[in-house]
């Protein structure tokens, strides 16, 4: 890095040519000559000086060039970060790096530059948090040390800990404060405060508010959810006596419905996750790149999860009141409308621009949902193939809104028919729905592949390429039925599934390592109870199979088809919430191990110093 000067400009001064440092020689022995054969006049000594700082400064003045020419040097990196800049990678088309200064490249530069000198900065805290501590665990040491021995030699040698270069050195200290000036007056608008609030963001309070507002929540939730119970007891309505409006609220609301089922129990899963990950000590925050700071805890997604499934759970039991009530069950279109009115609530609040409801958590999800829509255009972050591994579990979610496209699109919500599973058309984006975020997952596979020269990505591939065909192959027996169908949804679904509950134990886990102090399992592990683990692989093998029960057709106390179909979702739910914890512990020991505690972030700009050379 170049030195900064008071002003906190960089500069950088060229050589001078050849020709002048020959006649820079020439002038200095002719000087030295005229030391040797003349004496030297003290009279005219303080104007020769005075005549030979002139022409330093004159010729240094001629040496440095002017800021212009510096800019000239200067080259904007290549991004491939965006689509367009990864196709003109991949056609292998130039990418332009002239510098201009234009509003959009002086900000996008001015942004990566902050993100630059925030990580800067978090490292040097964390080298200056690593002297201290090591500092400190030597005290202790000499402390435990005087008190077994009965001697007192912790002072002498905590003085030689001190003298040296980690005890004394102000090297960093000195860096860090040079970077918040810097950071401050060209970040911050010299606003110290709002400065270091990003050099230094603070953790966000547990507010108690959040934690009652939770629990209060959750018990809205069993409330109606016992209010719902009762109120399908006491009115008869599923019972064998209304067979006909059972079978038609199952086949036309329930699935509306179980869409916010799915919803509330991923998060539910999710915020699980959260909790354990903060009990054990995983930095999940560090492993998504969440903004320090911003990052939501586990109350937070409870808080939002179980506010869905209230709005859910009082939407079906105003619908059924509605339905049931002689003043308004005529009016079906209107009971009808409940469902998509929850449902652009829910998309209205994720994309509202305004800063409420955790707007920071809102937009990292955009981005990232973004990214596996265009999966091989962009770089794969970790971010990005852990929301494509939960949406993989979320396939009947994804048909859950197929259905809402088709129910209220086709008009069939003003009669109640169900007309969808008729047609043509809704079928054969069954077929794609299933197979899309799969798809999406071999894409961000291919491009990592492409990236990384990894095969172990061309191996990950091939597994979700014959996920997709055992998803499609299952989806046509249950929409065909035929021996064939089902011969082939069998193949399919066996492979599909050895492969990938392989992957998830040996690959993402890192589990039944060879020669491991741990049998079957890895050496290093976050849970004491290593019987935790092994129930873990023995309960992901069976819900990996759960999902071929549409190929086995087993029925469970004589279910509804479409109960049956939540349940299966719903296990699968559960499987990935405990494939998340086990594959984020694996990752965060793989980063102790490989001591990455930090990420780097690219400059915007680079310098070409090759042409300051003398050629």
């Amino acid at each position: 890095m170049d030195a900064i000067d008071e002003d906190h400009s960089i500069h950088r001064v060229a050589k001078p040519s050849s020709d002048e440092s020959s006649s820079g020689d020439d002038d200095h022995n002719k000087f030295k000559n005229g030391m040797e054969m003349k004496p030297v006049n003290h009279n005219n000594n303080k104007s020769s000086e005075i005549q030979e700082f002139k022409m330093d400064e004159t010729r240094s003045s001629m040496m440095r060039p002017a800021p212009l020419e510096i800019l000239q040097r200067v080259r904007f990196n290549p991004s491939q970060e965006t689509p367009r800049s990864t196709i003109k990678s991949f056609l292998k088309l130039p990418n332009k790096t002239d510098l201009k200064f234009s509003k959009e490249n002086f900000k996008k530069a001015k942004e990566q530059l902050k993100k630059a000198f925030v990580e800067f900065y978090q490292k040097l805290r964390l080298l200056k948090s690593y002297s201290f501590l090591n500092t400190m665990a030597f005290s202790k040491i000499m402390k435990k040390y005087d008190k077994i021995a009965s001697r007192s030699a912790s002072k002498s040698y905590m003085k030689m800990v001190d003298n040296s270069y980690l005890g004394s050195s102000e090297e960093v200290s000195k860096v860090m404060e040079r970077v918040e000036i810097t950071f401050i007056k060209h970040f911050s608008n010299a606003n110290r405060s709002k400065g270091m609030n990003i050099l230094r963001p603070k953790k966000r309070k547990e507010r108690h508010r959040i934690t009652f507002s939770a629990g209060f929540l959750v018990g809205c939730t069993v409330s109606l959810i016992f209010a719902l119970i009762l109120i399908i007891r006491a009115r008869h309505i599923l019972e064998a006596d209304h067979e006909e409006g059972r079978v038609l609220y199952m086949e036309t609301m329930f699935p509306l419905y179980s869409l916010f089922g799915f919803i509330v129990l991923h998060m539910a899963m999710y915020g699980a996750n959260i909790f354990f990950w903060r009990k054990y000590r995983v930095n999940y925050a560090f492993i998504f790149g969440f903004k320090e700071g911003t990052e939501l805890g586990y109350r937070e997604v409870l808080l939002i999860g179980f506010s869905i499934s209230v709005l859910a759970l009082a939407g079906v039991l105003a619908n059924l009141d509605m339905e049931m009530d002689p003043v308004t069950k005529d009016y079906k279109a209107i009971t009808e409308l409940l469902p998509l009115g929850l449902v652009m609530l829910v998309v209205v609040i994720l994309l509202c621009p305004l800063n409420i409801v955790y707007r920071s958590s809102r937009k990292f999800l955009l981005v990232c949902l973004f990214h596996c829509l265009l999966a091989p255009l962009y770089k794969v972050t970790l971010p990005d193939f852990f929301l494509a591994d939960q949406l993989t579990s979320q396939v009947q979610a994804l048909r859950s809104l197929e259905f809402y496209v088709c129910y209220y699109g086709w008009g069939d919500y003003k009669k109640r028919q169900n007309n969808c599973k008729t047609s043509d058309v809704f079928n054969t984006f069954s077929f794609i729905i299933a197979a899309t975020p799969y798809l999406w997952r071999l894409l961000q596979c291919l491009r990592r592949l492409y990236d990384e020269k990894d095969a172990m990505q061309g191996y990950n591939g091939l597994k979700y390429f014959s996920t997709i065909v055992a998803v499609s192959a299952r989806t046509a027996y249950t929409l065909n039925k035929g021996i064939g169908w089902k011969i082939v949804a069998w193949i399919a679904s066996v492979v599909a599934a050895v492969t990938s509950t392989y992957w998830d134990i040996v690959i993402d886990w890192g589990f039944f390592q060879r020669n491991s102090k741990n049998k079957w399992l890895r050496d290093k592990l976050l849970i004491a109870n290593k019987s935790v683990y092994y129930g873990a692989i023995v309960l992901n093998v069976l819900l990996r199979l759960a999902w071929m029960q549409t190929v086995m057709n087993i029925t469970v106390f004589s279910l509804h088809r479409q109960t049956m179909v939540a349940l299966v979702a719903s296990l699968e739910i559960i499987r990935r919430g405990v494939w998340n914890f086990f594959r984020l512990e694996n990752e965060h020991l793989n980063n102790v191990g490989k001591y990455r505690a930090f990420k780097s972030v690219p400059l915007p700009f680079n310098y070409d110093e090759d042409e300051d050379k003398d050629e």
